[in-house]
């Protein structure tokens, strides 16, 4: 058997009220659709396709490039849809899943046990179903005396006897794709929407018709409104959390910790509340990271310690220490033991091993050395008005407090700058350098000008001293 697989993921979700297509939106760092053809990486299917419309060159561009793509201009139902998706399916794959795009919940291992029943049972059609409590606008799946399947029936034709049901079609179906072809080419538009439903194809089959009953009603739960969409949110969440508790990760409180899909944390870190580690992040292990941090696409070496800090598209190495309130942007790299602490921004600059920016600074495109201490209030200045320039200062340097070094400038190993200075020309190594117009004391100033002052007020001509 050579298997492929059509997406259905064509639809406008109106009721999302949004301008993104619906299979765009968003849970745990991947798109909708994203988790669809994700949950196909453990099967073995030959080749993809998903069938588009509403929005179809931006969902087209956000699929990976192994995918191909069918668009089907007027949405006629899920069974035109699915006679687009087999019009551009390899003529090899003889036969196929079909998928909602809508669905991020479902599992490689569910598709893999649904294809394996589809096979050994010899099946011309295998449909998943679950069993709800309240089973709403959901198909009823129908069944004769024996508890074979017949068909689905839409909530919207259902009789009062059929609402009753409570087993549903999920929407995910395996075929013989002969079988599947002829039964597409039966089936009319005589129902509520006037569409072509797909599961009207299962009471044309001329061979065994089965099913597979989900234990786990939230793998077939699709996305129709925001609602849902936090539904699936939450369950994503839950098991993104479970993954990193059993690998020997701790959360004192894993409700308040957000992961999304591809991030990875050693074992023996600590998560506390109010971390969000977005999509490309690594963590180390024994790291303390939180509370309240947001690390984006970003490595964290062992033992490193993040509090109420920003992360962004940064290397931060082992042994270091970042925050509170601190900003990494894109292109920071801290070597081992460095720290970057309290309100301190950095953009584009490596902070060398064992260096410190305690406080108060914006280290912007520059390069500090080995050991250096960078004092309170210091800032790179980077830019002319016109173009980036960079600072380079070396090993063991130290930087007096509110000083401002003026790219492109150089400061060598083991200089010093005096605090308040503009550093303007490069300092050389062991040197000092200080930038500032030398102190005055007016002795008795105070006393004096406060005298002006009252003489000024008196002078019945209203003039001043």
């Amino acid at each position: 058997m050579s298997l492929g697989a059509v997406v259905l993921a064509a639809g406008q979700g109106t009721r999302m009220k949004s301008a993104t297509p619906k299979v765009l939106h968003r849970l745990a760092g991947r798109t909708m659709v994203e988790w669809v053809l994700a949950a196909l990486t453990g099967v073995d299917v030959s080749h993809t396709v998903v069938v588009v419309g509403h929005g179809s060159d931006a969902v087209a561009a956000a699929l990976p490039e192994h995918v191909a793509t069918k668009i089907q201009d007027t949405q006629h139902g899920t069974g035109h849809a699915t006679a687009v998706g087999l019009d551009g399916l390899d003529a090899d794959c003889d036969s196929v899943v079909v998928l909602c795009g809508d669905t991020p919940l479902l599992t490689s291992e569910v598709i893999t046990d649904l294809v394996a029943a589809h096979v050994s049972e010899s099946n011309l059609a295998t449909m998943l179903t679950t069993v709800l409590d309240d089973a709403g606008a959901y198909g009823r799946v129908l069944r004769d005396a024996e508890g074979t399947v017949v068909g689905v029936v839409e909530a919207r034709d259902a009789s009062n006897e059929q609402l009753a049901v409570r087993e549903i079609n999920a929407g995910i179906f395996v075929f013989d794709r002969a079988a599947l072809s002829d039964a597409l080419a039966q089936i009319g538009t005589d129902n509520a929407q006037g569409e072509l439903y797909l599961p009207d194809v299962l009471g044309r089959m001329s061979g065994r018709v089965g099913a597979v009953i989900s234990a786990d009603s939230d793998v077939v739960h699709g996305v129709n409104t925001r609602v849902d969409l936090a539904e699936c949110e939450a369950v994503l969440q839950t098991r993104l959390r479970t993954t990193l508790l059993h690998a020997g990760v701790t959360m004192i409180d894993p409700s308040q910790v957000y992961v999304d899909a591809d991030v990875c944390v050693g074992a023996d870190t600590h998560l506390l509340p109010g971390v969000h580690l977005r999509a490309g992040t690594v963590i180390g292990e024994r790291c303390v990271i939180g509370p309240n941090c947001v690390i984006e696409a970003s490595r964290v070496g062992d033992d490193a310690q993040i509090i109420n800090a920003v992360v962004r598209e940064s290397v931060v190495g082992s042994k270091t220490s970042v925050g509170p309130f601190a900003f990494l942007r894109p292109g920071t790299d801290l070597d081992e033991g460095a720290k970057v602490g309290t309100f301190v921004e950095t953009k584009n600059a490596r902070i060398g091993a064992r260096a410190k920016v305690p406080h108060l600074s914006y280290i912007g495109d520059a390069e500090i050395g080995e050991e250096t201490n960078i004092g309170a209030g210091n800032i790179t200045a980077n830019y002319d008005g016109f173009r980036k320039h960079r600072t380079i200062v070396g090993a063991r340097v130290k930087t007096g407090s509110d000083c401002v070094l003026v790219a492109p400038v150089t400061i060598g190993d083991d200089a010093m700058t005096g605090a308040g200075s503009i550093i303007t020309e490069d300092v050389p190594n062991g040197a000092l350098g200080i930038a500032r117009s030398r102190q005055r004391v007016i002795e008795d100033f105070t006393r004096r000008a406060a005298a002006k002052a009252r003489a000024a007020s008196n002078d019945p001509g209203g003039h001043t001293a």
